[in-house]
């Protein structure tokens, strides 16, 4: 078995690369994890993507439901490996012995903040794995503001909500790029000198986004996220710290 991982982009149709669409239509099945009513449109947006690029008529799209993490285990690492191998279990089951090629549609890349090639590890037998790039959230966050991610000869960071709120604004970083917060932990840091640029569903027609001083724009951030969250039933954020 081949098991393809194509990088979609953040949702919209327009990210796709020649190569992923030529990789959609390579595969004889295609599989669409289901989040659960709160995030069906995840599900809708790869069903659209298929609807518009896939003309193999023998290739095959099966759906089937994620496990749900359980937050009730108090060691972060060990939730995550016990969803993961639960995720996998339910890959097998819904491929169904089947052989061939398989694809799975990720966000973004299948390289940054996704634990798509981490979860394939865990297939028995091991399959043939093949990655196809994708445009990252982190891209379609500084095109929707006309930025660059890092100063001159200046290195950044990337991390996530859970670091920033633990531990602080990373050493040595002139720029911090924040994915996977739930909570807007740059609250969480002094805010003099810091300048934020955000945005949710960065590239998809939902697109918002807002700029400025972090004393300034705080409390207009929570709020946009707050309302787009419940007016889609997810949201998908992510944003970039300089100091000056």
């Amino acid at each position: 078995m081949i098991l393809t991982l194509i990088g979609i982009g953040t949702g919209n149709p327009e990210h796709l690369t020649l190569q992923a669409v030529r990789a959609i239509n390579a595969q004889d099945m295609i599989l669409i994890p289901r989040k659960g009513e709160g995030k069906a449109d995840l599900a809708v947006l790869r069903r659209d993507i298929c609807a518009q690029v896939l003309t193999n008529p023998d290739t095959q799209v099966v759906e089937f439901d994620l496990p749900v993490r359980d937050e009730a285990t108090p060691d972060y690492q060990q939730r995550v490996r016990d969803w993961h191998d639960a995720i996998a279990a339910t890959w097998v089951a819904a491929m169904d012995g089947a052989q061939g090629r398989i694809g799975l549609l990720v966000w973004g890349d299948p390289s940054l903040y996704d634990s798509t090639l981490r979860i394939a590890e865990r297939l028995e037998p091991a399959p043939v794995i093949e990655v196809v790039p994708g445009i990252t959230s982190l891209q379609a966050l500084t095109a929707a503001h006309g930025i660059p991610i890092n100063d001159i000869g200046a290195p950044f960071v990337v991390t996530t909500g859970r670091q920033l709120r633990d531990h602080g604004w990373p050493a040595g970083a002139d720029r911090v790029a924040v994915m996977l917060d739930g909570a807007c932990a740059f609250q969480t840091l002094d805010p003099a000198g810091l300048h934020i640029w955000w945005g949710a569903y960065v590239g998809m027609a939902e697109q918002i986004i807002c700029a400025g001083p972090v004393a300034d724009v705080t409390d207009q951030i929570i709020t946009m996220r707050a309302e787009a969250r419940a007016a889609h039933g997810w949201i998908m954020d992510i944003y970039i710290l300089a100091r000056h």
